[in-house]
C-alpha cells in the first residue's frame, strides 16, 4: 500500500495483531516513523479504510496517555467487511489508512461513574475506567459477556479494576440485573453504557423509568436504537429539499427516500462516512443555513436544538434548504 495518504488521514502500520478473546483481534497501531499521534479523549474513536473502499470505525481501547499508539479490538461478524478485513488480511507490518481520532461518546468529568459494558462493547469503556481510576474518581464497571474466561480485555481491566470491575458469565448464571442496577437515580453519577442491542435497550428503558436526569445517561450505538431513525420525522420533512455546497458550490436535490450523503455523492461531493446509520458521527457535516431534522443517534438534545451540524447518512431538513460546509 502506497504511504501517500488522502488530506485528513494518517498511514500507520499494524506493529501488533494478536486474538485477546474467542473472535477478538487486538490490533496496535503505530506510525511508521515513530512520530507523535493525534490526542484521542476516553471514548474516542478512529475510521479504519479498508481495501475495498469502505471505511469502518472502531473504538480506541488503549490508554490515552499513549500519544505513539492507537489499539483496538474488532470483533468477528460474519459476513463483516472490516472484522473479515481485520481478522483475514491483518498482520503485523500491514500499512494501514485511519482517520480521526473523533468522539461523539464523550467522558465529562464528574465525582461518580458507573458503566455497563456487553461483550466488545468494552472498548470504548475501558479507557473512560482507566482515566477515571487516574482522576481518583469513585466508578464501578459491569461487564457482561458469555464466559468470564472468554472476556475481551480482562487482563487489562484486572490491571485497572480491582473490585471495582463486575464480570456477570451468563455460561454461570449470573446475568445483571438493570432495572435493580438503576433503580434509583444516584446524585452526581454519569452512566456510560455501550453493548449489543438489547443491553443498551433495557439500560434505557431502566433509566428512563426511574427518572434518571437528562443527559446522565449516555450511549454508544453499535445499531440504532429502536424507532430514533424511523419515527424522528414527519411526513413534510421526509420530502424534497435542496441542498448548497458552500465550499464546492455545488447544490443538488435530495429526493424522498434519498439520503444527502446519497445525493452529494451522485454529485461527485465527496464526505467521509461509515455506518449510514447515524451511529459513529463520521459524516458529521456543519451547517450553515436551514433546519436540519436530526435522525442520528450521536449529537445530543442540546447539540440538535443547535442546529450547527448533522450525521448527513441519515438526517434530513426541515426547512426546504440547507447550505452545508462542503
Amino acid at each position: 500500500m502506497s504511504m501517500e495518504t488522502p488530506p485528513g488521514t494518517l498511514t500507520l502500520r499494524a506493529e501488533r495483531v494478536a486474538c485477546i478473546a474467542p473472535g477478538v483481534v487486538s490490533v496496535l497501531l503505530r506510525d511508521p516513523r515513530g512520530a507523535a499521534l493525534p490526542p484521542a479523549e476516553p471514548g474516542a474513536h478512529i475510521d479504519l479504510h479498508l481495501p475495498d473502499g469502505g471505511v469502518r470505525s472502531y473504538s480506541l481501547c488503549g490508554d490515552p496517555a499513549d500519544r505513539h499508539a492507537y489499539t483496538i479490538a474488532v470483533l468477528a461478524v460474519p459476513g463483516g467487511r472490516g472484522s473479515g478485513f481485520v481478522h483475514g488480511a491483518l498482520r503485523p507490518g500491514t500499512v494501514v489508512t485511519v482517520s480521526g481520532p473523533r468522539n461523539s461518546f464523550r467522558f465529562d468529568p464528574s465525582p461518580r461513574y458507573l458503566f455497563v459494558a456487553g461483550g466488545i462493547g468494552i472498548t470504548p469503556l475501558l479507557p473512560m475506567a482507566r482515566e477515571a481510576a487516574r482522576r481518583g474518581a469513585d466508578w464501578t464497571l459491569h461487564h457482561c459477556v458469555r464466559s468470564a474466561a472468554g472476556a475481551p480485555l480482562r487482563d487489562e481491566l484486572a490491571a485497572i479494576g480491582g473490585g471495582r470491575v463486575v464480570v456477570h458469565a451468563a455460561d454461570a448464571g449470573d446475568r445483571l440485573a438493570v432495572d435493580a442496577l438503576l433503580a434509583s437515580p444516584v446524585p452526581d453519577t454519569l452512566v456510560y453504557c455501550c453493548g449489543p442491542q438489547r443491553l443498551m435497550d433495557a439500560v434505557a428503558t431502566a433509566a428512563v423509568a426511574a427518572a434518571w436526569p437528562a443527559g446522565s445517561v449516555r450511549f454508544e450505538w453499535f445499531t440504532p436504537p429502536a424507532g430514533d431513525v424511523a419515527d424522528a420525522g414527519d411526513a413534510a420533512a421526509d420530502g424534497a429539499f435542496e441542498v448548497v455546497c458552500a465550499r464546492t458550490g455545488v447544490s443538488v436535490t435530495v429526493p424522498e427516500g434519498t439520503s444527502v450523503l446519497e445525493a452529494l455523492d451522485a454529485a461527485g461531493v465527496r464526505v467521509d462516512s461509515s455506518c449510514e446509520q447515524g451511529i459513529c458521527g463520521t459524516c458529521e457535516t456543519a451547517v450553515l443555513e436551514g433546519e436540519p431534522d436530526h435522525r442520528d443517534s450521536v449529537l445530543s438534545d442540546a447539540e440538535r436544538a443547535a442546529g450547527r451540524t448533522m450525521m448527513i447518512c441519515v438526517s434530513r431538513a426541515r426547512s426546504a434548504r440547507l447550505v452545508l460546509d462542503v
